[in-house]
């Protein structure tokens, strides 16, 4: 089964592809771990995207595109894939279309976790991270027993720049442009299934499986 897994920073994405990887038994490609890999590996296209990024450049896409081609080419994909963080525009949609066409496969699901601004500002701006072991609490979901203290390990806790309610209403701002497109581009496909992030995790969890056929 060969997914998309779309949702804005905050909706429980990562959550929801561990639980898909674990009853699908496919492997979610992000694209920051599929460019490591490939440079790491010193494959032709990992080569080709090292260039750009040494020079602190934008990857093309025909080199992205390569990139995601050398990792289906891995055996772990033939049951299928959870792609996360690709597409990104229109004319890498298009591209992907052509590449699993040439491969004689083909998309089943684009899974959106949808969840409104305000809910997602409310869940972020709540967090608080320890400066000393990285835990993070949140002041209404798991706050600490006393304020401004980690559980943990008692070291201070502090909200993160990522987590200021301006940096995230910019987060979300470039989310809606870049992924509008591509839910409309998908829907012609009758291929979108849309789910309702603001429910429990067990919830979404089960409304993804649902949606899916499985």
């Amino acid at each position: 089964m060969n997914i998309i897994l779309i949702g804005p920073p905050g909706a429980g994405k990562g959550t929801q592809a561990k639980r898909m990887i674990d009853r699908l038994g496919v492997p979610q490609i992000s694209t920051g771990d599929m460019f490591r890999a490939a440079v790491k590996e010193g494959s032709p296209m990992g080569k080709k995207a090292k260039e750009y990024m040494d020079k602190g450049a934008l990857v093309p896409d025909d080199v992205v595109i390569g990139v995601v081609k050398e990792r289906f080419e891995k055996p772990d994909t033939k049951k299928g894939f959870i792609l996360d963080g690709f597409p990104r525009t229109l004319e890498q949609a298009q591209a992907l279309d052509k590449l699993l066409s040439d491969l004689g496969s083909r998309l089943d699901h684009v899974v959106v976790i949808e969840v409104p601004d305000d809910h997602l500002v409310g869940r972020l701006t709540g967090r608080r991270t320890c400066r000393g072991c990285g835990y993070m609490h949140h002041v209404e979901f798991d706050p600490p027993k006393k304020e401004g203290v980690c559980d943990k390990c008692s070291g201070e806790l502090y909200l993160r720049d990522d987590d200021k309610e301006a940096t995230i209403r910019d987060r979300l701002s470039t989310y809606h442009a870049q992924t509008s497109p591509l839910i409309d581009y998908y829907s012609k496909s009758g291929i979108v299934r849309k789910i309702d992030g603001t429910r429990s995790m067990e919830e979404v969890n089960k409304a993804i499986f649902q949606s899916i056929g499985v």
